[in-house]
């Protein structure tokens, strides 16, 4: 069973609750996500895997989940970083956001986001369970293929890309 940390809309931890079961109340829990970058200034993304509960098959940051209880948000990216993709790499954290998505299994998003960004230049070996391709885009690119196939890409990624977009692109800098 896995757990997720609780959180007011101020970052305040207000418990802890089963994964699933905080998807199905549509309680607001603590997530992570992760930009991986490369020299060229490209992102590294995921193609989720087809038999995730929600978002299978969509196109999505380099990885993405939950810090455990008592588990801090930057230990959590580093950890599933290495878990999903097979790199390491300094994580600086970015900016945190909330958003609620409904989902059509019945399942609900609620999430108090921390973004966090790093480079690597490594090969990511995917673990199949979380994802099933990967590529390298520049954010130009990116922002393009998010405004022409939206349905193509995660909710919570194309907030970060549409509405972060600065804040990203400002640590690449």
């Amino acid at each position: 069973m896995i757990e997720v940390q609780l959180v007011n809309s101020t970052d305040e931890p207000t418990g802890t609750m089963e994964k699933l079961e905080a998807h199905e109340k549509g309680l607001l829990h603590r997530a992570i996500s992760v930009l991986i970058f490369n020299s060229n200034q490209e992102i590294l993304l995921q193609r989720r895997a087809l038999q995730k509960y929600h978002s299978p098959g969509l196109w999505t940051n380099t990885c993405c989940s939950h810090p455990y209880p008592n588990e801090n948000a930057n230990e959590a990216a580093v950890r599933r970083l290495k878990e999903e993709m097979n790199i390491q790499a300094t994580l600086k954290f970015a900016f945190k956001f909330e958003y609620k998505a409904s989902f059509s299994n019945g399942l609900t998003e609620h999430e108090l986001d921390h973004v966090f960004i790093g480079n690597s230049n490594d090969t990511p070996h995917l673990n199949t369970d979380e994802a099933v391709a990967f590529k390298w885009i520049s954010l130009m690119d990116l922002k393009k293929e998010i405004k022409n196939s939206p349905e193509k890409y995660t909710v919570w990624f194309k907030i970060m890309i549409n509405e972060y977009y600065n804040q990203i692109e400002a640590h690449l800098s």
